[in-house]
């Protein structure tokens, strides 16, 4: 690799969401700055139902050596990273493990048995505490807010990876991020994005 070391070998991360939170899109541009890091990249995407308000998830594997197979084996996840909070719980049944980490956005997304009132969405609190006794380490950050705050939630998506970019777990580089972008996006919006990526960093450090 170029520049740092994974710390396990494949890497296993996990991009989780509903339909309409730009899911598909952060996974390929995370591959893309992998890629970019001298790493071989599988992308493995199942959707729910729905194409929008239905669970959207995308399996990274992630290696220095070789390219494997797109699917993580159930209970191999070693990062979860939720633009939904209620979708990381959702994922730790099948992929947890103690030392899996998971980096969520707070912003709850309420599925249409919410909205009708058939089911109860969980708070906060009844969120954070599951997250914190299931995962080796947990960090929750407000994309969402932060993202309208810059003037577009779609935006969230790239603070969630700038936040993972602070976690340090990969070895994610801004150099890459800005190309990846400057290829899939305009010149217009890519100042914006690098900003909203380097507040997704800064987010974790505090």
């Amino acid at each position: 690799m170029e520049n740092g070391k994974l710390s396990k070998d494949p890497y296993n991360l996990i991009i989780t969401g509903v339909g309409g939170q730009g899911n598909v899109l952060a996974s390929r541009i995370l591959g893309n700055m992998m890629v970019r890091q001298g790493c071989h990249v599988t992308i493995g995407e199942t959707f729910g139902a729905t194409q929008r308000g239905g669970s959207v998830m995308s399996n990274l594997r992630i290696s220095e050596i070789s390219a494997w197979s797109p699917q993580i084996p159930k209970g191999q996840a070693d990062m979860i990273v939720a633009l939904e909070p209620t979708e990381a719980i959702r994922l730790l049944g099948k992929y947890g493990h103690p030392e899996i980490k998971v980096l969520t956005n707070t912003r709850a997304i309420h599925s249409v048995g919410v909205i009708a009132g058939e089911l109860k969405y969980p708070s906060l609190n009844e969120i954070k505490e599951p997250l914190q006794e299931l995962t080796g380490e947990v960090w929750l950050v407000d994309a969402t807010e932060e993202a309208m705050k810059l003037g577009n939630p779609i935006l969230s998506n790239t603070i969630m990876l700038g936040a993972l970019a602070g976690t340090g777990v990969i070895p994610m580089q801004r150099d890459h991020f800005k190309e990846v972008m400057s290829e899939t996006m305009g010149q217009d919006r890519l100042e914006i994005n690098l900003k909203a990526y380097d507040l997704g960093a800064e987010l974790i450090k505090h």
